[in-house]
């Protein structure tokens, strides 16, 4: 199937390194006709001399400079929720854009796990037995004593809110919208934006997986953090700039906040490999958790995400309609 013309099929590209794990999968799920193409997302030539015939681009990534090359492009769809990343201004008129999710459960384990690691201080333990010192416990309350914060309720809010309410934690959150049925989610209270502040002040967890939008770059500033608890922790699962980058370093080295893992960051590598992820020094810290944005993978993740991707290529190839089609180019 790959890089083989056939007459009347759709020519597909696709730049995911994920995909690439679970390629025989990914092809074998498409119409016959389906012509791939796996080109280097480093190699710009390559990429777009490939997106020249191409009808779908499998990609989280197509800023405006790609855009131009797909003229025949007829849907974007990315590899996981998020579509900051795709200039939708860019890309032909009419082209579909769509996402996928399934990293649900993947990024619940990942808030749970680093929930319990700040707040017990097993990062500064570790650090300190590594040298030698037996470092006392800081006594800190059990996760099913602590009220959890959510600043944002949708796929990754809600599933992990079912996996922290079984340690008996209390649960609250603000959305965008503030149309979240606190009493059916079971939680203490649920508010819009204007009630961040609250959620702030009284959270011992702030997970933040809100989108990035305009209206949610810098949610969170100096201000917000200054309310939180000296023991409280953050952990964002959702787009770094949610959380002003210059306030949240300052926070955390000034002891401001009790910590906070960080798998979103403020800058990515060019080559997906290499580089630092913050102009801060976040590695510096001893109460900060860095992961490069890997809540959320697992094989389940992708091998649901490949189906959910080659589903909508198929219907895209028989002319019905798309799931999770979430913008269209104008």
């Amino acid at each position: 199937m790959t890089d083989h013309p056939r007459d009347g099929g759709l020519t597909v590209v696709v730049t995911d390194p994920h995909l690439a794990r679970l390629r025989e999968q990914f092809e074998a799920s498409l119409p016959a006709a389906t012509t791939v193409h796996w080109p280097d997302p480093q190699d710009h030539n390559a990429l777009c001399a490939a997106l020249g015939e191409a009808d779908v681009f499998v990609s989280g990534n197509c800023p405006a400079e790609t855009a131009a090359a797909g003229k025949r492009l007829r849907l974007v769809h990315a590899v996981g929720a998020g579509v900051d990343r795709i200039d939708a201004g860019a890309l032909p008129p009419g082209t579909l854009i769509a996402n996928t999710f399934h990293h649900e459960d993947a990024i619940a384990e990942y808030v749970v796990a680093s929930a319990i690691l700040l707040r017990r201080g097993f990062l500064r333990e570790d650090t300190a037995l590594r040298g030698g010192t037996w470092e006392p416990p800081a006594y800190p309350g059990l996760l099913g004593e602590a009220t959890v914060g959510f600043v944002g309720f949708g796929h990754i809010g809600a599933r992990t809110w079912q996996r922290l309410r079984a340690f008996g934690a209390q649960g609250v959150a603000v959305t965008r919208r503030g149309d979240v049925d606190a009493v059916a989610e079971r939680l203490a209270w649920a508010g819009g934006v204007d009630d961040l502040g609250v959620l702030m002040e009284t959270a011992d967890v702030v997970v933040v997986c809100v989108p990035l939008t305009d209206r949610t770059t810098g949610l969170i500033g100096a201000r917000e953090l200054a309310t939180m608890r000296e023991s409280a922790v953050l952990i964002n699962v959702g787009r770094g700039p949610v959380v002003d980058e210059d306030s949240l370093y300052t926070a955390l080295r000034d002891g401001g906040i009790g910590g906070a893992a960080l798998d979103v960051w403020y800058d990515y590598p060019a080559d997906g490999r290499t580089g630092r992820p913050s102009r801060h020094p976040f590695h510096e810290l001893p109460n900060v958790l860095m992961t490069p944005h890997s809540s959320g993978l697992s094989r389940q993740t992708f091998t649901r995400r490949s189906a959910d991707i080659t589903e909508n290529i198929r219907r895209l190839a028989t002319g019905q309609g798309l799931h999770n089609i979430v913008g269209v180019a104008r």
